[in-house]
């Protein structure tokens, strides 16, 4: 079970980079010599640090307008690469909720989306949109997401709508992972095995 998504209010930060993939986001020797729960610490870590560890002051989300920022807008192809799931991990443990780009590497939105993180498509004209909208506010920017009525509103006056799989939308707005969803059909899941039992019992283990 995730936490249910049906609206966000947060903080957008503008990161206008295409192909950042998931070794950007969680590089592999973090991902495996520090805690999931510490991991937030570690996103985006060669952007936000430099070789001293010191925070980068021109990275979006070391910045006043970005500093907390649950909402994150990126460019085309974010979460390329790897499949590691450890990238969403991190993205949740920065406080991030929802992202927005205009693609992702497949395997990264499928895992977005089992982690309880809205990953909002948008064409590449109203992501430019969003954008110039956050570069050109001189207060920091924030975003209202109905995941409902699939809108995304700026503290700018810029509304976009989206588009996301039914199915996707209704796990987000329940809360429900794939163990959930199996577990809905729990009953017809014994149904079958005990049919099974009875229809083949040479086919069970001496031990069920």
């Amino acid at each position: 079970m995730t936490v249910p998504f049906l609206r966000h209010f947060g903080r957008a930060a503008s990161l206008p980079l295409d192909n950042i993939d998931t070794d950007v986001i969680i590089p592999m020797q973090q991902l495996l010599s520090v805690p999931r729960s510490e991991l937030g610490r570690c996103a985006f870590n060669a952007l936000r640090y430099d070789e001293q560890g010191n925070q980068r002051g021109d990275f979006p989300l070391n910045t006043t307008k970005g500093r907390g920022a649950s909402v994150i807008v990126a460019g085309r192809n974010f979460g390329c690469g790897s499949s590691r799931e450890g990238a969403v991990y991190a993205l949740a443990g920065l406080g991030v909720r929802v992202m927005v780009a205009s693609s992702y590497g497949d395997i990264f939105y499928s895992n977005c989306l089992k982690n309880g993180i809205l990953p909002i498509m948008l064409s590449q004209a109203d992501l430019d949109s969003v954008h110039e909208a956050i570069a050109g506010s001189q207060e920091p920017v924030d975003a209202a997401i109905d995941l409902q009525a699939q809108r995304i509103a700026l503290s700018t006056g810029l509304w976009f709508p989206f588009e996301i799989d039914p199915a996707h939308r209704q796990r987000l707005i329940d809360g429900t992972d794939e163990v959930a969803l199996t577990l809905q059909a729990e009953d017809d899941i014994r149904r079958f095995e005990q049919g099974d039992r009875m229809a083949r019992p040479w086919a069970q283990r001496a031990d069920a």
